[in-house]
């Protein structure tokens, strides 16, 4: 008898929705019954759908606070409707609405993408480490991309059954790009000549796009034709936009970051904390290797 599962996201796009829509296409792949619920907005809901699996609305916000009983309500009630045999919870928002919701109930894997403490400080820090110790007990196993992100886990007083799955790129779609695909790439995307910096990935605090701005002003001092493109969109872009030294380029959300990867000559990953990117390695499987 295949298997029912139920993934559980918030992030609708970037890297969490990307491994989301991958295990989603390898399950279906073999026959299992599979759902997904997660917010309608971003592109997931549409590649789940796309893929042949079930996209169920659940409304949900990132940010922590007085919303997750109703996150945990309306999970409940999903839960209650797809029966699934096995629940995976991916990301800080679905880990905490989920496992208040399953208590253990269901066989539960708990995916954090990086830890939630991570993004806190202070004493909103501190209860985000005394949750994740507490909410491991409702996680049959709790699967980190890297071992780091296990190591970081422990250090912090989580005991869990522990399982490393790297995250991984599709070679066939990002592959070495080649001088001549680099100029190719560049033409389609209208980029100016000289030396080109990519960063992809989502606009907030954890990505440290802020970082980079600050930092670039003194990479013109050095190579005056540089040019630095910002592929991704969040909730820091406006306030990233107003604060953009010059040599700088917004390109927004985009679904295919290869021809953006393709032009790149060095791709920046400012990051404050990663699980482990699915953008550096797309990145490092992209880069020309002369």
């Amino acid at each position: 008898m295949k298997p029912a599962v139920l993934h559980v996201a918030q992030p609708v796009d970037a890297g969490v929705a990307r491994c989301v829509a991958d295990l989603v296409a390898d399950q279906v792949s073999r026959g299992w019954e599979i759902s997904v619920a997660c917010p309608s907005d971003g592109w997931l809901h549409g590649e789940i759908e796309r893929l042949g699996a079930a996209h169920v609305h659940w409304l949900a916000w990132r940010p922590p606070g007085p919303r997750v009983f109703g996150e945990v309500r309306r999970l409940r009630r999903i839960l209650g409707s797809v029966e699934p045999d096995i629940v995976h919870l991916h990301s800080s928002k679905a880990g905490l609405a989920g496992r208040l919701a399953l208590r253990g109930r269901r066989p539960t894997i708990f995916q954090p993408h990086a830890w939630s403490f991570e993004a806190a400080s202070g004493a909103l820090r501190k209860g985000a480490v005394i949750w994740e110790r507490f909410g491991a007990r409702w996680s049959s196993i709790i699967v980190c991309v890297s071992h780091a992100e296990r190591q970081r886990g422990v250090e912090h007083g989580i005991s869990a059954e522990w399982r490393v799955v790297p995250n991984g790129v599709d070679l066939g779609a990002f592959s070495e790009a080649s001088p001549e695909e680099q100029a190719r790439a560049r033409e389609r995307l209208g980029l100016p000549e000289g030396p080109v910096a990519v960063c992809v990935g989502r606009l907030d605090h954890q990505k440290g796009q802020d970082v980079l701005l600050e930092a670039w002003p003194s990479v013109l001092d050095r190579v005056s034709d540089a040019h630095l493109v910002l592929v991704g969109s969040g909730p820091d872009e406006e306030s990233l936009q107003s604060a953009t030294p010059a040599g700088v380029q917004f390109a927004g959300e985009r679904p295919d970051v290869r021809d953006w990867l393709a032009a790149a000559d060095v791709v920046v990953v400012p990051s404050r904390w990663e699980g482990m990117s699915i953008g550096l390695l797309e990145a490092l499987a992209r880069g020309r290797r002369e």
